[in-house]
């Protein structure tokens, strides 16, 4: 019989003393892992709830650093003040959060930079995301194929610890080959702060201690148990060291990014993703030669009289963010309270439609053609809001047809995905450049393996579990060599004369492309500040559920939406975004109250 802990480090410690020999085979690591889940959600009845701390609000004159974490921050301001761009703080912001905030971002994980430079004004992309190794199969990520009665999709706590969902990593592939083109400062010099705090220790920071309190499970895993658990379960003052880390970072600090994709790290990642998680994996050494980073046109589109630019596929919340923005154009959203049923039912309408039409079109572009263009045509944006019922939740949601696509069957909505294992941080430099960029590890704490002081990700997750849909291959399917869907938005918004108007992104998997363009339109519609605009209700519809921020809407209105049509979900939605806004004396940040966030300016 299961024990009653009183609270989540209870639980973990009772994970602890029962995990012994288990760890040393598959099935009991799967069966406790099985059991903890099974206890966090009993103890908990959802997920981890936001925390009510307000919020930080800051004004810069000359530059701004907005992290998940204080001392990122603070190393971002730093560099800056060196006479270093925003590159160089983006790469020493970075490298710190894969220290103090590793469960969810770090090198072992990817994701998407997009960097304005202050000089010229142009915009570049810079993608890092996960590839997929050689040996993906299309049913790679499905369960009991062949056998009648059985096959589907893996459930995704399985597909997580199975090694299946590891990637090869692109955030050390990705900063190099941005700071390649526009760093000012050695690379080797913006990692040492990391190396320093890494080999040194720092105070448990506040989100992390609330992680490893909230999972049990993470006993079962002797790495993070090691790296994580038992530093912060330390006494009253609990450190966080990881001097394993700390090499790691030297090794990349002074060979570059040969000592990442070549040696040692690679076959240490190989060999632990294939022989410590539960099915193993096919990553090889030739998979970690064979990926690079990209430079990528940023994809752009008007919103009324600004400019949004964000990342483009295999991302998909850039065209998210920008198709939700699109369609609501034809609304006057300034004439709507924020709370009220109009708003939020558009807003969620609006969302259906988007998400709709990314999770049908949306994947690698090595590997699928995508009718951007098409997608954002100012018609077909029409087209698709004049499909929105003012008084009723549409039934249906299907992808649009814009005319250079194909005609499409029904594609169902985004796969829902309970995800927080995500970091985003915005940076002005004292030149105007910017930087918007989000990292992740995919579930929080990866694949739950970890080797040379790094969570190894689990972002092969993305992929569609099922991959052929009426016969065809699906957009984001599976495939070797091939980059799966994400939804991270970093975007950076422009003024009617070209300069910043807003940079901002967030975590939260699958609900980033709605967090942000809540933000855009509480800024732009509403004219709240970022502040303020972060601390709106979030609202969420990835296709057939209304969720709404607990305690945030008066219960009178979620039932004339319900009224409506639609199926509201009252949850703790966990954004985590972090902005910054021009502001009449320079610069004005904002951090999500939900979660730790940090601004260091001047």
């Amino acid at each position: 019989m299961l024990p009653q802990p009183a609270d989540f480090q209870e639980a973990s410690q009772w994970f602890r003393r029962i995990a012994g020999d288990f760890r040393v085979t598959a099935v009991g690591c799967v069966l406790l892992f099985f059991l903890a889940v099974t206890c966090v959600v009993a103890l908990s009845g959802k997920a981890m709830a936001a925390t009510d701390a307000p919020g930080n609000a800051e004004i810069a004159r000359e530059m701004m650093v907005v992290s998940g974490n204080p001392l990122a921050s603070e190393v971002g301001l730093a560099v800056l003040r060196r006479g270093g761009n925003a590159v160089d703080a983006a790469v020493a912001v970075q490298m710190m959060m894969s220290f103090v905030a590793g469960p969810s971002t770090g090198i072992g994980g990817g994701g998407f930079m997009v960097y304005r430079n202050g000089s010229t004004g142009e915009i570049d992309v810079y993608d890092g995301r996960e590839m997929a190794p050689s040996g993906m199969s299309p049913y790679q990520l499905m369960a009991f194929r062949g056998v009648p009665g059985l096959e589907g999709a893996m459930p995704l706590w399985f597909a997580v610890i199975s090694g299946h969902g590891i990637g090869v990593p692109g955030t050390v592939a990705m900063l190099h080959l941005a700071h390649q083109d526009h760093g000012t400062l050695p690379w080797k010099d913006l990692l040492q702060p990391a190396i320093d705090a890494a080999q040194d220790g720092v105070p448990i920071p506040e989100r992390l201690s609330e992680q490893v309190d909230f999972d049990p499970s993470l006993a079962l895993f002797h790495a993070l148990d090691h790296a994580f658990v038992e530093p912060a379960s330390a006494g009253d003052h609990p450190r966080l060291q990881n001097p394993e880390l700390a090499r790691t970072l030297e090794r990349v600090a002074d060979e570059g990014l040969e000592a990442f994709y070549q040696g040692e790290i690679p076959r240490d990642f190989v060999r632990t993703a294939r022989d410590d998680t539960i099915l193993g994996s096919p990553i090889s050494i030739e998979d970690f030669a064979h990926y690079r980073a990209i430079k990528r046109e940023p994809i752009c589109g008007n919103y009324r009289e600004w400019t949004v630019c964000g990342p483009p596929p295999p991302d998909g919340g850039g065209l998210g963010v920008l198709q939700i923005l699109g369609i609501l154009e034809h609304y006057d959203m300034s004439a709507m309270a924020p709370k009220s049923v109009e708003a939020i039912h558009l807003f969620s309408e609006a969302s259906r439609l988007a998400l709709a039409d990314v999770h049908y079109y949306v994947g690698d572009p090595d590997f699928v053609d995508i009718p951007l263009a098409s997608l954002l045509d100012k018609d077909y944006l029409a087209q698709r809001a004049d499909l929105i019922e003012p008084q009723n939740a549409l039934a249906d949601v299907k992808p649009g047809m814009p005319p250079t696509a194909a005609i499409n069957d029904v594609a169902g909505p985004l796969e829902y995905k309970e995800e927080h294992g995500t970091s985003h941080f915005s940076i002005v430099d004292a030149d105007g450049g910017v930087v918007s960029m989000t990292n992740s590890n995919a579930a929080p704490f990866g694949s739950r393996v970890m080797t040379h002081g790094f969570v190894i990700n689990s972002q092969l997750t993305d992929f569609d579990f099922v991959p052929y849909e009426n016969g065809k291959l699906k957009a984001n399917a599976p495939e070797p060599h091939k980059r799966p869907r994400s939804s991270m938005s970093p975007i950076i918004v422009l003024d009617p004369e070209g300069q910043v108007r807003l940079v901002m992104g967030s975590r939260g998997g699958g609900r980033i492309i709605d967090y942000v363009a809540k933000v855009v339109v509480g800024v732009l519609d509403w004219d709240l500040s970022v502040q303020d605009a972060i601390e709106l209700p979030n609202i969420v519809n990835q296709g057939e559920i209304l969720e709404i921020e607990e305690g945030t809407v008066p219960e009178a209105i979620i039932d004339r939406l319900e009224a409506m049509g639609h199926d509201v979900d009252v949850d703790g939605l966990m954004s985590g975004l972090h902005g910054i806004e021009r502001h009449a004396d320079g610069w004005r940040g904002g951090t999500d109250p939900r979660v730790d966030g940090a601004i260091a300016g001047q």
